[in-house]
């Protein structure tokens, strides 16, 4: 059955992957191997706050039915990860599934190492134990940068050779991504800047505010373009953002060039953070940590990954991104919606709304007459979350979410809501995550207005083969 928290904590998503209890926070190593995909994540198994930082796993035979499993990586006394195992991913080396991952020493200042951990069978399905290697196969940023973020390695191909991400920061507040060849994992020799804010497409999709880029991720789109993927940092997890472009290898074999064209914000919302990427051979699929919105301590949980994204590039450069369809193995027998008006709304549901003038639909209802509502305007390429009155936090007002998409005769809104997790995809061009936590009193309806296609499924547990 699908990973989640016990159905009595309405808040909990409960179709979403995260741990039974206690924290959690960036997607890690996303992987398919032997007939099962895995998701791995930062994990403190003690207590819902961040710290003790551990990689838990998840598995699952077709991104709908997910499973525990035991701890994959442990901070190791004495060890280069001694405070923390934290982001990194997976690579198939040579037949080994293997962790490159950033380890933190005692003496944490900012810098991580690159560490590896292998899987201690390759043949176990599960990968469930791993084998960290003694001796980080880099030890901090490379001479002549005045570095003062390094963390979250990324594991790529291109051509045939293998490469490296890593998300850095500078002294003097320029954010980058630094480029590795490690056609031999463990042999690493750094190969440049890849791309920093000064470049003129990052400048114009991100502004100046960031200060660091984290979790770089790097995919091929299926029109040969590839999209950089990094989190932005200003002295705290901020925002995400995109970059789309040429990936281009250079005089020498060893030489590789990213060229941006183009970009943006990758998830409108507030509550999405350090996206993870898996690329399949005719997609890439990315989840995102979704954290809490609300004082920590509320619950014995926090933090959740959203849902499998399918992402992509249009023609123009910008975002394409979907559910991934293998979520449809979650809806009920029958939808709970078909046609406008009023209806109790599940826990958990799956619904697609299509409008050819300007529409509001309602998802939920406080009883002092406040509604969390999604507006459409069709006309102007405009959609609106408008959360009502329920706060991001313990006093935080939260000001509606706007996003523009060109302009066409109808528009299409797909609600991915679970739990406290709402995930809205506008068209196939924009993605927003936000977290709003329902009262005792609050009454969960779904109000659509006519002339507003509609079909709402309710998730439930799927079924086995």
């Amino acid at each position: 059955m699908s990973l989640g928290a016990p159905p009595q904590d309405p808040h909990a998503p409960r179709f979403r992957v995260r741990p039974p209890a206690n924290w959690m926070n960036d997607p890690n190593g996303p992987f398919y191997w032997r007939g099962r995909y895995h998701l791995f994540y930062q994990h403190n198994p003690d207590a819902p706050v961040h710290a003790n930082v551990h990689w838990g796993h998840a598995s699952s035979p077709d991104l709908a039915r997910w499973e525990h499993h035991p701890i994959a990586l442990a901070p190791t006394p004495g060890g280069p990860d001694e405070a923390g195992c934290w982001s990194g991913c997976v690579a198939d080396d040579g037949g080994v599934p293997t962790a490159v991952y950033t380890g933190v020493g005692r003496d944490h200042s900012g810098l991580g190492t690159v560490c590896l951990a292998r899987a201690a069978d390759p043949d176990d399905p599960a990968l469930t134990d791993w084998t960290p290697l003694p001796t980080p196969v880099v030890t901090g940023p490379p001479e002549g940068l005045d570095v003062v973020m390094f963390r979250d390695p990324f594991v790529f191909r291109h051509d045939g050779r293998r490469w490296a991400l890593v998300g850095a920061g500078q002294a003097d507040g320029t954010a980058s991504v630094l480029l590795y060849d490690c056609d031999d994992l463990t042999d690493w020799r750094f190969a440049g800047v890849l791309l920093d804010g000064r470049d003129p497409a990052a400048a114009a999709a991100f502004g100046d505010r960031a200060t660091g880029w984290e979790c770089p991720q790097l995919y091929a789109t299926r029109g040969g373009e590839w999209v950089l993927v990094v989190s932005l940092w200003d002295g705290d997890p901020w925002t995400t953002g995109y970059l789309t472009g040429r990936l281009d290898t250079g005089p020498a074999p060893t030489d590789l060039r990213f060229s941006a064209r183009a970009g943006g914000r990758l998830d409108h919302g507030r509550d999405f953070y350090a996206p993870a990427v898996l690329q399949e051979p005719d997609r890439a699929l990315m989840w995102g940590w979704s954290w809490e919105a609300r004082e920590p301590g509320e619950a014995d949980w926090a933090g959740v990954l959203t849902a499998p994204r399918v992402v992509d590039v249009h023609p123009d450069g910008a975002l394409r991104v979907a559910p991934t369809p293998e979520l449809h193995r979650l809806h009920a027998a029958a939808p709970f919606v078909v046609a406008p008006g009023r209806v109790a709304a599940p826990l958990a549901y799956d619904l697609t709304v299509s409008a050819r003038a300007h529409a509001t639909v309602s998802l939920l209802r406080s009883s002092s007459g406040a509604e969390l509502t999604v507006r459409l305007a069709p006309d102007t390429g405009t959609v609106t979350l408008d959360r009502g009155d329920w706060p991001r936090g313990e006093a935080e007002a939260a000001a509606p979410v706007v996003v523009r998409v060109p302009p066409r005769g109808e528009l299409t809104v797909r609600v991915l809501a679970d739990g406290s997790l709402y995930e809205l995809f506008v068209g196939d061009r924009a993605m927003v995550t936000e977290r709003v936590y329902h009262r005792p009193d609050d009454v969960r309806e779904l109000s659509v207005p006519s002339g507003v296609a509609v079909t709402g499924w309710e998730l439930v547990p799927p079924t086995r083969g």
